[in-house]
């Protein structure tokens, strides 16, 4: 089987982990609803979105359509306060979800980076911001390939150094920034598809 000419990048993370999982969905699409997670996700990155856009100053119960009972059930005023008292939330982005695309050998990865900040020397700093908590050993190392993608489409489109472009998870409900420092090149990444499909 092929892999279609363009994937997201957690698509491309699920490849590393279970190959056979994914070629099979692809084969046989059924939609699904999103779930619990998706949908707190969702509610706190669009929270960051409205923190960034207004400089900081919008409240939960500021925003259109706010409900508290769907606030308290995706525990969001928890991840608001730890957001808050985080050091990104004094940092200003230079970009808020950017779309990016690159090519990984003969596909073209798609995703989402959540906020992009220019440190001070002009190198890029990647942040994706996680609502579920931190996973550990192989599963964490095969989530890092997202932040790989999402590094090697923004050194790519930045035209800088891959060595410029830095990538971070904040995990909100831990308060843990992760930043992997063995993250993969563009070869290592067209492996891992080519191994998937192997």
């Amino acid at each position: 089987m092929h892999l279609p000419s363009h994937i997201s990048a957690s698509t491309l993370v699920d490849l590393g982990e279970d190959p056979s999982a994914v070629l099979s969905r692809l084969r046989r699409p059924v939609p699904r609803e999103p779930g619990m997670s998706a949908r707190k996700g969702t509610a706190f990155h669009a929270w960051v979105e409205d923190y960034f856009g207004t400089t900081g100053m919008l409240d939960l119960g500021e925003a259109p359509g706010a409900d508290d009972h769907i606030d308290a059930a995706y525990d969001l005023d928890a991840m608001v306060a730890t957001f808050k008292a985080s050091p990104w939330a004094e940092r200003s982005p230079a970009f808020v979800e950017v779309p990016v695309e690159t090519r990984v050998g003969d596909v073209v990865v798609r995703g989402r980076i959540d906020a992009v900040f220019q440190d001070a020397d002009g190198r890029w700093d990647l942040v994706d911001w996680k609502t579920g908590r931190r996973p550990s050993g192989a599963h964490l190392r095969a989530r890092a390939v997202q932040l790989a993608v999402y590094r090697l489409a923004w050194a790519r489109l930045k035209g800088v150094p891959l060595d410029d472009v830095r990538a971070a998870f904040f995990y909100v409900a831990d308060n843990n920034v992760v930043r992997p420092h063995d993250l993969a090149t563009a070869r290592e990444l067209e492996e891992l598809v080519q191994a998937a499909l192997a």
